[in-house]
């Protein structure tokens, strides 16, 4: 059963449901200005929490959902800093676990009447080269990071089309580019970018819009979340001990500078969630645009071979 964890009263709504539009493009502007509801996953930080605040403060009402909910006090207070805590009800949300989505998106559905957009981005960093990790790990960061969108974007699905509405997914640079010691989390990602590439235009056959949003490196808890500890990581490494000490030092100097914080990637992804027709791929900022752009340019490979071989060495 799905449980509102954190929800003031004035924001709760149990209208009637909406017959599915036949003209959802044209309507969308008609529709929005009904507090549309967008689902949100992985909301216990980063850009998560804040596209959760950065869409109630743009006029939603956010379903912010995330597996372990004792986290969500921090949310809470973001909401509230921001004058926003009506907008925004709080839910349990494991999306590695088929049963919970389903009853979550009844749940969301029954509460409210609608659902007009889903924003997949719950997932995790996953550190490690695949001679030194068991293949279990590998398909666990692939079942996270990969099968859970998939899981919620079948769930979504039918609701989407009744509201004409919008999926987006937070996917990387990694999903595009290729990165030392990041095997199974590119992995994933490539396969994000290929599922919603392939996906997007047969969902516009049926109202869906669908994008995909890639973030470069954002200040956030990102790197803390990868589930290893780096010294650990070194001792064990052997023969890539020097080059995963050159890429760990490359990435904590990264993030440490980062160029963009979670709440500047959540403002360019609400602009496009409010937009009339958002583009299918969206960079949230200028490096992580050029970062991608050197790889479409790139026929043969060696250019990104170049630029990421300096990162181990």
């Amino acid at each position: 059963m799905s449980k509102i964890l954190y929800a003031p009263e004035s924001c709760r709504f149990n209208g009637p449901g909406r017959l599915p539009d036949p003209h959802p493009t044209r309507s969308w502007r008609r529709r929005v200005s009904r507090q549309p509801v967008v689902l949100i996953t992985g909301t216990s930080s980063g850009i998560g929490l804040a596209v959760a605040v950065a869409a109630a403060q743009a006029g939603w009402h956010s379903v912010a959902t995330m597996r372990d909910t004792a986290r969500a006090p921090r949310l809470i207070e973001a909401a509230q800093v921001a004058g926003v805590a009506g907008r925004i009800e709080v839910r349990q949300l494991d999306v590695t676990d088929a049963g919970q989505i389903a009853d979550c998106f009844g749940a969301v559905v029954t509460d409210h009447g609608r659902l007009d957009a889903v924003i997949n981005n719950a997932g995790a960093g996953h550190l490690g080269t695949v001679e030194l990790e068991p293949v279990e790990e590998i398909r666990a960061a692939m079942e996270l990071n990969f099968f859970g969108v998939v899981q919620v974007t079948r769930a979504a699905m039918p609701h989407l089309r009744a509201s004409g509405g919008r999926l987006m997914t937070v996917t990387s640079v990694g999903g595009v580019i290729g990165q030392p010691f990041n095997e199974a989390y590119c992995a994933a990602k490539f396969a994000v970018e290929g599922f919603m590439e392939a996906l997007a235009p047969v969902a516009a056959t049926v109202g869906v819009s669908v994008s995909v949003i890639e973030p470069g490196a954002v200040a956030s808890d990102f790197v803390a979340n990868v589930g290893v500890d780096p010294q650990t990581m070194l001792e064990a490494a052997g023969p890539y001990a020097g080059a995963l000490s050159a890429y760990l030092a490359r990435t904590r100097s990264q993030f440490a500078n980062a160029a963009q914080s979670a709440d500047e990637a959540a403002n360019r992804i609400v602009e496009a969630l409010t937009a009339d027709k958002p583009a299918f791929r969206l960079q949230t900022s200028d490096s992580a645009q050029q970062f991608i752009g050197l790889k479409l340019a790139d026929l043969d490979g060696s250019a990104v071979q170049g630029a990421t071989s300096g990162w181990v060495g």
